[in-house]
């Protein structure tokens, strides 16, 4: 279980990356930061699985199939399309909040599995969890970064994050109960086959894109408007090599080993380090509010996991 703790810390270090990408972006729309992410990942995965990729697709039965592009849809394109509208309209630190209460909706869609530890017993790690939030809320509400931003467009921001929160949550616990019901795929295995079918995917939709929008992606007028599209490749990569092909993995190691429960609660790093990489960006350091909120949500992730170490004797005795 401790395994499965820190590759999930390690998968949330790389995923909060994804919430400073669309501010190196911001000539790009949603779609195209989608569509280069995660053809870059697919690509990746692809050259990584080489020699493996042909006898592994031949596995592949209907409902593999089918779960892969459910899954590729819902946590991957759609998902960091409608974060990056979040950050777009309503900012990083308001969509980090929205984002954050992934441990709640994810712990509890996660109560009926096997392994769950009784929502009775976490009440007062997801209660710290709830105060986080509460607090990095009142922070952003009470600290307006004066951007000049309509309020239906702040509005929309936080609608676009809310969906954003609904796909990841529905993603992480169906990816987590597909992975433990078929163990003859490994880990990177999956996480491969999930970067060759995002990629896919991301590669038709970027086709179609381009047949009704080539103007708008192409001469002179995209380099003058700012589209730096030697940029627009690197972040790509960067986010498609450390979130996507690498954190993905780490991702489906610690969902094999951890019952749901607790792997929302790990979710809470993706938040923090996302927070973290917004300070340094912005070359700040975080107000009274954010260090409480901090202290808040590691206190939270760190109790639950010792609720479950103390519910799991194999992972009592590990330690």
């Amino acid at each position: 279980m401790w395994q499965g703790v820190l590759c999930g810390l390690l998968a949330g270090a790389l995923w909060g990356m994804v919430f400073v990408a669309p501010v190196f972006l911001s000539h790009f729309t949603p779609l195209e930061m989608a569509c280069g992410r995660y053809i870059a990942y697919g690509l990746i995965a692809a050259v990584v699985m080489s020699t493996r990729l042909p006898p592994l697709l031949r596995r592949l039965d209907r409902t593999d199939l089918i779960a892969m592009v459910k899954h590729a849809l819902s946590g991957n394109i759609i998902y960091y399309m409608l974060l990056a509208l979040g950050v777009k309209f309503a900012g990083v630190a308001a969509t980090s909040l929205i984002i954050g209460v992934l441990p709640i909706s994810v712990t509890l869609m996660g109560q009926k599995d096997h392994g769950a530890v009784p929502l009775k017993q976490l009440a007062w790690p997801l209660l710290l969890v709830a105060a986080g939030i509460a607090c990095i809320n009142i922070d952003v509400f009470t600290h307006d970064v004066g951007n000049g931003m309509p309020l239906n467009h702040k509005l929309f921001g936080v609608l676009c994050a809310a969906g954003a929160l609904a796909c990841w949550t529905w993603y992480s616990v169906d990816n987590a109960r597909y992975l433990k019901r078929n163990p003859h795929f490994s880990s990177g295995e999956w996480s491969a086959l999930y970067g060759v079918s995002s990629g896919l995917i991301a590669l038709v939709i970027a086709l179609v894109a381009l047949a009704f929008f080539h103007g708008d992606v192409t001469g002179a007028a995209a380099v003058a408007s700012g589209r730096d599209w030697a940029l627009f490749w690197i972040v790509n990569g960067v986010i498609a090599l450390g979130a996507s092909a690498i954190g993905n993995h780490l991702w489906n190691i610690a969902s094999r080993k951890v019952p749901l429960t607790l792997s929302g609660q790990l979710i809470l790093f993706e938040t923090l380090f996302a927070l973290l990489y917004g300070f340094i960006y912005k070359q700040q350091f975080p107000r009274g509010l954010e260090i409480a909120a901090m202290l808040l949500l590691a206190a939270g992730v760190m109790w639950s996991v010792r609720i479950h170490a103390l519910d799991d004797p194999s992972a009592a005795h590990a330690n």
